[in-house]
């Protein structure tokens, strides 16, 4: 279990960038909290307490969610599921398009969990909830049930619960 502190002092790594990538947007780089080894070790331990026991592996999001997903799965001692951008993948075994907050896009993965694998989704930002639920909808696709959703961080009041479900664990919100 992460320490108060550890958490608050990785959440203040975590740098707001404004009019990126468009006017408008205030982006949140994760990437001095990713470099930080204790910061790190207590955002992965938060995004995975709730979860014990319940998940067989871990499905990454693209791209930031990677990191987070492969950091995870070796806490956990699990396997990892990239799901990533279209046209990424050499062997896309299915695929779902939906909206984001600022466009259109689309995910896909190859099929090699089991039929009934027990899937943790991992995302860094929780927006207006598009990409995570296009994430629970692609792995019930390819025969797997989402055990949980976590996020490292939830932009409240951008209805990303009402577009995902309010099922998500977030370890900070902005």
């Amino acid at each position: 279990m992460p320490q108060p502190d550890a958490l608050v002092r990785a959440e203040s790594l975590i740098a707001v960038i404004p009019d990126y990538p468009q006017p408008g947007i205030l982006f949140r780089d994760i990437m001095p909290l990713l470099a930080d080894a204790p910061a790190l070790r207590a955002t992965i331990d938060a995004l995975i307490e709730p979860f014990a026991g319940r998940y067989d592996v871990v499905a990454g999001i693209e791209a930031r969610g990677f990191l987070l997903a492969g950091a995870a799965a070796m806490a956990a001692g699990v396997g990892l599921i990239p799901i990533r951008k279209a046209g990424k993948l050499p062997r896309p075994a299915a695929s779902v398009s939906y909206a984001l907050e600022y466009g259109t896009a689309e995910i896909e993965a190859h099929d090699d969990m089991p039929d009934g694998s027990r899937v943790l989704l991992l995302d860094d930002v929780l927006a207006t909830g598009g990409t995570i639920a296009a994430a629970r909808e692609l792995v019930e696709k390819l025969g797997g049930t989402v055990a949980g959703m976590a996020v490292l961080l939830e932009l409240d009041g951008l209805g990303g619960r009402d577009g995902a479900g309010s099922d998500i664990h977030a370890v900070f919100h902005a």
